[in-house]
């Protein structure tokens, strides 16, 4: 195992490096995480069970755990190849700033996003290969178009998907998207490498860069799709959420407004 400390710098918080293994695959898929526990444990199996590390190298994105879910003996008994931890203040979207930096830099030609709390089919990672190799440089996946599956969705979080957040997400990308609230993506190396992208930027710090990278690819005029997933959220107990119910969702919408009108957008020098 190699342990590596990265120094902040403009766009890229501090974080620490583990590596376990060397860069095998031309993908990698990374999943953001913060004491996800069980979930993330029995996602990683399911992953293992699929053998999914044949077709990506799994990169995990640390928010900073203290529940010991991300141990050293887990992780190499799961195949997991790096985990990136993050030391500097930030949420989700300083986490995928430090990973897609990391992964970029390690030479993947693409990376696939996914969250760790074992509610999305992360069986499903190669066909978002698939699409990547096609030539797609944005490549959503949805449980809402035929082939995918939606299973104990709250009816609340239907409700904010189909009537606010995919309306919006839609209106601004110039492309009708069913399922913009899934993280569960993958991005080309040409896409998050367009000048008129620039995801390591400060503005970045929690769902403003899921927002961004949700539209900003067709805008551009590059090659975007859907594929089918499954998500599936627990019949019983607390829905894993990072998200509040009211001050969450509010700052959500607010960042959904502000993406509509370009507060996201690389400014012109």
């Amino acid at each position: 195992m190699k342990v590596t400390n990265f120094a902040k710098q403009e766009g890229i918080p501090e974080f620490n490096c583990k590596e376990y293994h060397k860069k095998t695959q031309d993908y990698c898929v990374c999943i953001p995480v913060i004491n996800e526990g069980i979930r993330i444990k029995k996602e990683l199996e399911r992953a293992l069970k699929a053998n999914i590390n044949e077709y990506v190298d799994i990169i995990i994105l640390d928010g900073g755990s203290t529940d010991n879910s991300l141990n050293d003996t887990l992780m190499e008994k799961l195949k997991v190849n790096t985990v990136l931890t993050k030391l500097s203040p930030g949420k989700q979207g300083t986490q995928l700033r430090m990973g897609f930096w990391w992964c970029l830099k390690r030479g993947y030609k693409g990376i696939i996003t996914i969250d760790g709390n074992n509610k999305d089919s992360i069986e499903d990672v190669p066909r978002f290969i698939e699409k990547l190799e096609e030539g797609y440089d944005f490549v959503q996946g949805s449980r809402f178009i035929k082939g995918g599956k939606a299973i104990n969705t709250p009816l609340i979080r239907l409700i904010s998907v189909k009537l606010i957040h995919a309306p919006i997400i839609s209106l601004t990308a110039r492309k009708r998207f069913t399922d913009t609230t899934n993280a569960y993506r993958a991005y080309s190396k040409k896409y998050l490498e367009h000048p008129k992208v620039n995801p390591f930027r400060e503005i970045f710090v929690s769902y403003e860069l899921l927002a961004f990278l949700s539209v900003k690819a067709s805008q551009l005029g590059m090659k975007v799709c859907e594929i089918p997933v499954t998500r599936e959220y627990p019949k019983t107990g607390k829905t894993p959420t990072k998200i509040s119910f009211f001050k969450g969702n509010l700052e959500l919408i607010k960042i959904l407004f502000r993406n509509m009108f370009g507060k996201y957008d690389v400014k012109d020098e």
